[in-house]
């Protein structure tokens, strides 16, 4: 049996289906489902049970699993209730580690690229106590990441007992299908592409940095099927511990994004560039690009999907069709 908690949202949910599709139908999803749709993302899923997060800790007692995949968390960058993300993020991971640790669970998490900050000090997975104490994140919501790869951390440099794997995952800028209940968290391809569809104009931000062109703001996107086949490949290679960048190593600009999009729907670009507020000029990341070494030397070589043929198949696949959801 394996639990996927967050096993409802975006990766969670995707990683749910690879299991099925895999064959396994032992799978239990711990999420909230809420009012708004999230069901959906599981509408085509066999599962063995669904708890919900309040009584996790009671469903575990005297279980046994399989592994853990601990995706639950507030993941809003924007989140503002700090006792509520700090129980979410910080506390709750923290006992499921220690029931992993107890009962000999490899324990896989999601960690997130937002404990980079503004991505001054470089994308270097360095899983350290040193290296993480360096990193200054931006918002709460990566601050609490990056609090627990630390507790983690202490863990692993002093030698206590740990999971007999476990593995924390720096996601970079995911998308693909199953976004779509994030609302102004989902990406800008989601966002935008009814927009798209319809011939209007996309917007997109002016560049107010010198040398950098409107619309060339980079990131590191990867499509959501190559996350979920990290996760795939560090479930069949349990020896694999550690803190790892999961992106593609590749920065792209948002330009390139909506033109892989127009390119996939056949028709002619149309974008328009607006100024960036005022009040999120001097924070913006004009840059994130993941280094994947570390991944590659634990021996990953699944490889990932260029972004143009990412946004073909999410389009064509899911986007560009009356039922999206995977």
């Amino acid at each position: 049996m394996l639990l996927v908690t967050g096993g409802a949202g975006f990766i969670g949910s995707n990683v749910v289906a690879a299991l099925n599709d895999a064959g396994r139908s032992d799978v239990v999803v711990c999420d909230i489902l809420g009012q708004g749709g999230k069901w959906r993302n599981l509408a085509k899923r066999q599962l063995a049970d669904f708890v919900p997060p309040s009584q996790l800790l009671d469903w575990l007692q005297g279980r046994r699993l399989e592994a853990m995949i601990h995706l639950g968390a507030i993941s809003e960058t924007t989140a503002i209730d700090g006792d509520l993300v700090m129980e979410a993020n910080f506390r709750m991971p923290l006992k499921l580690l220690d029931w992993c640790t107890a009962t000999g669970t490899p324990f896989i998490y999601a960690s997130s690229a937002a404990t980079y900050g503004n991505g001054e000090q470089g994308f270097d997975d360095d899983g350290s106590v040193e290296a993480l104490k360096r990193l200054r994140p931006m918002n709460l919501y990566g601050w609490s990441k990056n609090l627990f790869d630390m507790a983690l951390a202490e863990r692993a440099a002093r030698g206590e007992k740990l999971p007999p794997q476990w593995v924390g995952l720096k996601f970079f800028n995911v998308f693909g299908p199953n976004e779509y209940h994030k609302g102004t968290m989902m990406s800008v391809l989601a966002r935008r592409f009814d927009d798209i569809k319809a011939g209007r104009p996309v917007q997109l931000f002016k560049s107010h940095r010198e040398g950098i062109a409107d619309g060339d703001q980079r990131r590191d996107f990867i499509y959501v099927d190559d996350v979920v086949r990290v996760t795939m490949w560090l479930l069949a290679t349990p020896h694999v511990s550690g803190l790892f960048n999961v992106g593609t190593g590749t920065a792209r600009s948002f330009r390139d994004l909506m033109l892989a999009a127009y390119a996939a729907l056949g028709t002619k670009p149309n974008i328009q560039y607006i100024d960036m507020p005022e009040t999120i000029r001097d924070s913006y990341q004009y840059f994130t690009r993941s280094e994947v070494d570390r991944l590659l030397r634990a021996g990953y070589n699944g490889g990932f999907t260029a972004l143009e043929d990412a946004v073909e198949r999410y389009v064509k696949g899911f986007l560009d069709r009356t039922d999206r959801f995977r």
